[in-house]
């Protein structure tokens, strides 16, 4: 058995703990959105709401999963009426997806709450240190969105 620093080892407890929290916050935020969303379609919002329109195809290259699942979640929005389809002017046979007026200020509501618990929960930091976690999230991100290196 390969042994491990102990930094690693405490790494991923506290990354373990994070993401089941952050699951959990998730679905939380998508029953604000509305009581009949599911957790996983809070970071299609987040998506759409960072970078505009987009094809089923290209969210579920974003997210790692298939299009099929990207497509039930976003049937699911789109009967809600959170989420319209529109023709995609580089392709008429695919669509492009977007927030629907409704979707956006439901999200933006939510969204302004998240923000301000974490402003409520970080407020005894230095904001040099919440800049530095930021600085490191975005690093590990990185790593991860370039995959591992063999």
């Amino acid at each position: 058995m390969r042994k491990y620093a102990p930094e690693v080892l405490d790494l991923e407890r506290e990354l373990a703990v994070f993401l089941r929290r952050a699951r959990a916050f998730s679905g939380e935020l998508s029953r604000e959105v509305h009581p009949e969303l599911e957790p996983a379609a809070y970071g299609l919002f987040v998506r759409l709401e960072e970078a505009g329109p987009q094809r089923a195809t290209e969210l579920a290259a974003f997210f790692g999963v298939g299009k099929a699942t990207v497509s039930r979640q976003l049937r699911a929005l789109e009967e809600l009426g959170l989420i319209a389809r529109s023709p995609d002017p580089a392709d008429g046979r695919a669509s492009l997806v977007h927030l629907t007026s409704d979707g956006r200020e439901r999200f933006a509501q939510v969204r302004d709450a998240r923000r301000a618990e974490y402003v409520r929960k970080l407020a005894a930091w230095d904001p040099a240190e919440v800049a530095e976690l930021a600085r490191l999230l975005h690093q590990l991100n990185h790593l991860v969105d370039a995959g591992s290196p063999d």
